[in-house]
């Protein structure tokens, strides 16, 4: 099983900026309109949900998430911790 991120934004740069701000380094994406990463372990993603969470108001950015194949899930402020709270109930290793 594999767990998708996307990130995408209408606004040049806002992804490389909350990348480069989670994984505390200069990222630079060839498209910065979108991103998305592949996760083995699904509970690796909770960390990038919560920042995205705390920091939502700060970045023009948009978050889906795949855990299942062909469902997306829209990431918002209202649903963030809940999900969170899902994958380690799911995905409990």
């Amino acid at each position: 099983m594999v767990t998708f991120v996307n990130l995408y934004s209408e606004k040049k740069g806002e992804i490389n900026k909350f990348l480069s701000k989670f994984y505390n380094t200069n990222i630079e994406l060839k498209d910065s309109l979108k991103w998305e990463k592949e996760y083995k372990n699904p509970i690796e993603i909770t960390d990038l949900i919560g920042v995205y969470i705390d920091n939502i108001d700060a970045f023009d950015i948009n978050m889906l998430v795949c855990l299942d194949k062909n469902v997306y899930i829209n990431i918002t402020e209202r649903n963030g911790n809940n999900i969170i709270a899902y994958l380690f109930e799911r995905f409990p290793y």
